[in-house]
C-alpha cells in the first residue's frame, strides 16, 4: 500500500467514525453498480464490525444494477441489524432505489435523487434497462397487429429473443414485488394511524400503499427516462413518501458531505470500480 493510499484510508476512516458517532449507528458505504460479487463485499464489511451497534446507516451511491443482488444484500444487512437507514448524498437509481426502500428510513437532501425502478439486466456484459426493451417490443407488436409495420421494423422485431424478453419481464415483476414487500415490512412498520380519518392502519393498508408507490416508480413513461432522477421534494409531494431531510441538521449534513466528498475523491484517484467501506473494511 502506498503512503498516499494509507493517508487517504486513514482520513476516510476518521470521517466514517465521526459520522457513526453523530448517527449513533454503524456505517456501511457502497459506491458503484449493483452487480454480482458486490454482496460478498457487503458481507465482509459487516461481519468484521465489533462491537456492533443495533442500527446500521448505509451510505448508498449507485446508478443501479441487478435487483437479485440487491435482494441478497438486504438479507445480509438484516441478518446483522434490526434497524437500517439509508443515506443518499447523491443518487441511488433502479435497483439502488429498490435497495433503499428496504430501509426503516431514508435520508436525503435537496440535491439527492432516487430513480424509477426500471430493472437492469446483463446483456453482452453490460447493464441494460429491461423496460426499454419490453416497451419497444410492445410498440412493434401493436404496429404489427394494426398492419402498419414497416420492413425495417419487421426485421427489428424478428431480432427480439423470447427468452430474453421473459427474463426482462421477470426482472420487472421482481422489482415491484420486492419494493412492495420491503416498504410494507420496514418503511411503513410504524405507520399506525391514517392522517385524515385517524383510523388504525391495517396490514392491508400498508400493502396497498406500498403497491401504489411501486407501480408509480416502475412507470418510466411517467418519469421520461430510465436515468432520470426523482428528487426528494417530488418523492414527498407526489408520491407522499416520507423522506428525512438531513440538510435540516447542520452537523449531520456537514459530516455526510465531508465523508462522501472524500470517498468520491478516493475512488476516482484509485480508479476503483466498486467501493465498500466500514470501519473494519476498505
Amino acid at each position: 500500500m502506498s503512503t498516499l493510499n494509507s493517508v487517504g484510508q486513514d482520513a476516510l476512516n476518521e470521517r466514517l467514525v465521526n459520522l457513526e458517532k453523530i448517527l449513533d449507528a454503524d456505517v456501511l458505504t457502497l459506491v458503484g453498480p449493483i452487480r454480482d460479487g458486490v454482496e460478498h463485499k457487503v458481507r465482509a464489511a459487516l461481519e468484521g464490525i465489533k462491537p456492533r451497534r443495533g442500527k446500521l446507516a448505509a451510505v448508498l451511491q449507485t446508478g443501479g444494477g441487478i435487483v437479485e443482488v440487491a435482494e441478497r444484500m438486504v438479507h445480509i444487512v438484516r441478518h446483522f441489524y434490526n434497524e437500517v437507514v439509508f443515506i443518499i448524498p447523491d443518487v441511488a437509481m433502479s435497483a439502488g432505489t429498490v435497495f433503499a426502500m428496504s430501509g426503516d428510513a431514508i435520508l436525503m437532501d435537496y440535491f439527492s435523487a432516487l430513480g424509477p425502478i426500471d430493472p437492469q439486466v446483463v446483456r453482452d456484459n453490460k447493464l441494460v434497462p429491461a423496460l426499454s426493451y419490453l416497451q419497444q417490443y410492445e410498440r412493434l407488436i401493436d404496429k404489427a397487429t394494426a398492419g402498419t409495420l414497416t420492413n425495417a421494423e419487421f426485421a427489428l422485431l424478428s431480432k427480439f429473443d423470447q427468452a430474453e424478453l421473459h427474463q426482462f419481464e421477470m426482472a420487472r415483476d421482481l422489482s415491484v414485488s420486492l419494493l412492495m414487500k420491503w416498504l410494507a415490512k420496514y418503511k411503513f412498520k410504524d405507520w399506525n394511524e391514517t392522517e385524515v380519518n385517524k383510523r388504525p392502519v391495517t396490514a392491508q393498508d400498508r400493502e396497498e400503499r406500498a403497491k401504489e408507490i411501486a407501480l408509480q416508480l416502475i412507470d418510466n413513461r411517467r418519469w421520461g427516462s430510465h436515468g432520470r432522477g426523482i428528487p426528494m421534494q417530488v418523492l414527498q409531494e407526489e408520491l407522499n413518501l416520507k423522506i428525512d431531510d438531513f440538510g435540516r441538521i447542520p452537523a449531520l449534513k456537514a459530516a455526510i458531505r465531508s465523508y462522501f466528498d472524500l470517498t468520491i475523491d478516493y475512488i476516482q484517484r484509485n480508479e476503483i470500480g466498486h467501493f465498500a467501506h466500514s470501519r473494519c473494511y476498505i
